[in-house]
């Protein structure tokens, strides 16, 4: 099946080689396409690891035993396998998965604990263990490649290549994060809502990289939506290798942690654009922004029934301004609300304030904004202090096309 890049796409940055990190692809043969479909990133002793997980009840046995090995809070390799998510498939899917921990623990020496496993694709397919064995051998002897053959190995349905990157100062030294993720469909958050692996070069101690990352999850992955739907493969890693030379981070009071914790945020919140920019059949970006709600998680579950609601999305697709379904959204969300307190806006100009519409609305710029690709979606409750912001896009014939062929 082909599909068009998203016209949504954006370039992939230029990422320099994050010390203690080296990246090599391979192909499989997991399923019938030329290319490789198997990534190994291999990284040096001591590396700290944290983890943000799918909360599906009906997870892979790859993220089962990746919530158990991230407690050890040290990283030798991640194996990430695509075409095959290995989810659904008992017992034969485990011994995939430990089959090949234990083959690169054996090639590095060290703890198969250490070795982090990744599959994403069809469910109910058992992955392959003769394939994988042979991939990951593959792998393990093929020459390093850049961020950009890694960021493309791991795709499924992505129609470009996702990565990001950002740089802070810890006591004087220049650290950088580089970030590479996929995700196109199934796209919800629960935690992550797709595999995204970010390395860096500072050095920070596990429990305060986990603290991080789990802070910079909430604020990006889980604020980000394509179709509703949560994946049982959702995994985010963070990897820090230590190779800076920096004195490890282990709390906010260190020097350089804020600046640390910044720029991770900053590369989460990149990569959870990405995806929702690569949302399959994806014609538009949405950014929905509530404000005046009881509480900030309350903004947010209201910002989320606005940006899943098919009704919202279609409207988008078509360019039309129906600002009634987006009061639809909020009143079905479950949250406090006051309909004669609500004000819906589109593109900086309110189609409504106060609970009705304005007498002097002028339709014909917010048609105008609606005609881009970037649109801005401003809602207020008028009852309290919360706030959040909301990534999605737009439901086009695409999604129908790519998903009714999805395992062809």
């Amino acid at each position: 099946m082909d599909i068009e890049t998203s016209p949504l796409a954006q370039p992939f940055p230029n990422i320099p080689p994050i010390a203690g990190v080296t990246t090599r692809v391979a192909r499989a043969g997991y399923k019938n396409w030329g290319r490789c479909d198997l990534t190994y990133v291999e990284l040096t002793a001591g590396t700290s690891v944290a983890g943000v997980f799918t909360k599906s009840a009906c997870c892979s046995s790859e993220v089962e035993i990746g919530r158990d090995n991230v407690k050890s809070g040290h990283a030798r390799a991640l194996v990430v396998n695509a075409g095959n998510s290995n989810a659904f498939t008992g017992y034969r899917g485990r011994e995939a998965v430990e089959q090949i921990m234990a083959q690169v623990a054996g090639h590095l020496e060290c703890p198969k604990e250490e070795v982090f496993v990744s599959s994403t694709g069809v469910i109910g397919v058992p992955l392959p263990k003769d394939k994988a064995e042979a991939g990951v051998a593959a792998a393990l002897n093929a020459a390093p490649c850049s961020w950009e053959d890694a960021a493309a190995t791991i795709g499924t349905t992505d129609t470009f290549n996702k990565g990001a990157m950002a740089t802070a100062i810890i006591g004087g030294k220049t650290i950088t994060l580089a970030g590479i993720v996929k995700g196109s469909g199934m796209i919800a958050p629960d935690m992550a809502t797709m595999l995204g692996y970010i390395f860096t070069d500072a050095a920070v101690d596990p429990a305060f990289l986990q603290r991080c990352l789990s802070a910079a999850n909430a604020s990006t992955f889980n604020c980000i939506t394509v179709d509703s739907d949560t994946s049982t493969s959702d995994t985010v890693l963070a990897f820090a290798t230590g190779a800076a030379g920096n004195s490890a981070l282990a709390s906010y009071e260190d020097d350089g942690a804020d600046a640390f914790a910044s720029a991770l945020q900053d590369v989460c919140r990149q990569l959870a654009h990405l995806v929702v920019r690569d949302g399959e059949g994806a014609q538009k970006f949405i950014t929905v922004d509530v404000t005046g709600a009881q509480s900030d998680d309350s903004a947010q579950r209201i910002g989320l029934a606005i940006a899943n609601s098919p009704l919202v999305k279609t409207a988008i697709a078509g360019e039309d301004a129906n600002w009634g379904r987006v009061v639809m959204a909020v009143g079905k969300a479950g949250e406090p609300a006051d309909r004669d307190k609500l004000s819906i806006g589109f593109g900086g100009v309110w189609a409504a304030k106060d609970g009705q519409p304005l007498a002097d609305y002028d339709e014909a710029p917010v048609a105008q904004h609606l005609k881009g690709r970037e649109i801005d979606i401003a809602v207020d409750l008028g009852i309290g202090p919360g706030r959040a912001t909301v990534w999605t896009c737009d439901l086009t014939h695409g999604y129908i096309s790519i998903n009714a062929d999805y395992r062809s």
